[in-house]
């Protein structure tokens, strides 16, 4: 019997590219769908999946994405305008008969948050979960190990590791495992729709902890270092990041700080759903040693330097100016998730879950 054709959104995402890999792997057709042609893309087509290129604020070429599709992992654009891709994809499968969504959403999803984009998270989940006869499982990991591993360069080429989230701790899930967990559910619909699950790694890290694997990695030193959060803010610009992305993330940040992704953490939902166990830090960490930005030569070392020095002198954002321009909605009375009663209630069972598990720590270095 022929098996059904599973869309993939965000296909050349760093979680969506290791959805399509993972199927493809295990023989799934797959229909990618990509903003445009490029190398990325050709990439998918070279594991056999079927790119398709499609504007997911549209709705007659999403709903041309979806047609012949029975599954979905639905990733959705990171924008300020997220909720409106999410709305014209939520339409597009109800016409297209889709059967079975996995979202991946944030663990932080809420009404109340200041976070633009973890409200619309919170729509989106319930919204998917109002469309007749789709089935949908939530994937809603926390602060990614990607987060912290983008600045394996500094840590490779100058000793250093980058840290704006002080002394709390983080289970961080890596892109791979997350994907293993959404793939799970989509090539088995009966059993996991209607439940949620939040991929961690298997051990609470503080950055200090993190700081000491770095250095066993990269076979030297690594320190800590502290980062103000305006200093940040001029090293993402100088790297391009978008000005939306960082009105989002100085919200994470402050969860972060205050316990939100320790909360619950870590749990077992990567084997239990996988039969795999996640993968720790420092397995993760040599991926990223193993990159070309991370390899320790003259060029890279030239260049991690001139970027440190330069940083300081670079512009910034000034977030709250950026909001008020763009009018971005506000809720009457912002909360973070670890003071909002109705978050914790919306995550009891798996928090609950989770409780059941002996937290593997780290002792600090």
């Amino acid at each position: 019997m022929s098996r059904p054709t599973i869309l993939v959104t965000g296909a050349t995402g760093k979680t969506g590219r290791a959805v399509v890999a993972q199927l493809r792997e295990k023989n799934w057709p797959v229909r990618a769908v990509v903003r445009a042609r490029d190398g990325r893309s050709e990439a998918l087509d070279r594991l056999g999946a079927e790119t398709v290129v499609a504007d997911m604020f549209d709705p007659d070429q999403m709903l041309a994405a979806v047609q012949g599709c029975t599954r979905a992992y639905y990733l959705p654009p990171f924008d300020p305008y997220m909720i409106q891709a999410v709305a014209v994809f939520a339409v597009a499968a109800r016409a297209a008969r889709l059967e079975h969504i996995v979202g991946l959403t944030q663990w932080t999803a809420s009404p109340a948050h200041p976070s633009l984009a973890t409200r619309q998270n919170w729509l989106m989940n319930n919204l998917f979960a109002m469309i007749p006869s789709v089935a949908h499982t939530i994937v809603n990991p926390g602060y990614f190990a990607d987060n912290y591993l983008n600045l394996i360069g500094f840590a490779a080429h100058l000793g250093v590791f980058p840290t704006l989230t002080g002394d709390s701790r983080n289970a961080p899930p890596s892109n791979e495992d997350i994907a293993r967990v959404a793939v799970a559910a989509l090539i088995d619909p009966d059993r996991h729709a209607g439940k949620s699950y939040r991929p961690t790694g298997p051990a609470l890290l503080s950055a200090t902890d993190m700081a000491a694997i770095l250095g066993q990695v990269l076979r030297r030193k690594v320190r800590r270092l502290d980062m103000p959060f305006w200093l940040f803010l001029k090293a993402a610009r100088l790297r391009g990041l978008p000005a939306f992305d960082m009105s989002g993330f100085r919200f994470y940040v402050e969860d972060h700080k205050q316990g939100a992704f320790e909360f619950g953490a870590p749990t077992t939902d990567v084997f239990d759903v996988t039969g795999q166990p996640a993968e720790d830090f420092e397995t993760t960490a040599r991926r990223y040693a193993a990159t070309p930005a991370a390899k320790r030569t003259l060029a890279n070392g030239v260049r991690a330097f001139a970027d440190f020095m330069r940083t300081p002198l670079s512009p910034g954002y000034d977030l709250d100016a950026y909001d008020r321009r763009m009018r971005f909605p506000v809720p009457p009375a912002p909360r973070f998730v670890m003071q909002d009663a109705r978050w914790k209630a919306e995550h009891d069972a798996q928090v609950t879950r989770a409780a059941s598990v002996q937290p593997l720590r780290r002792d600090s270095a």
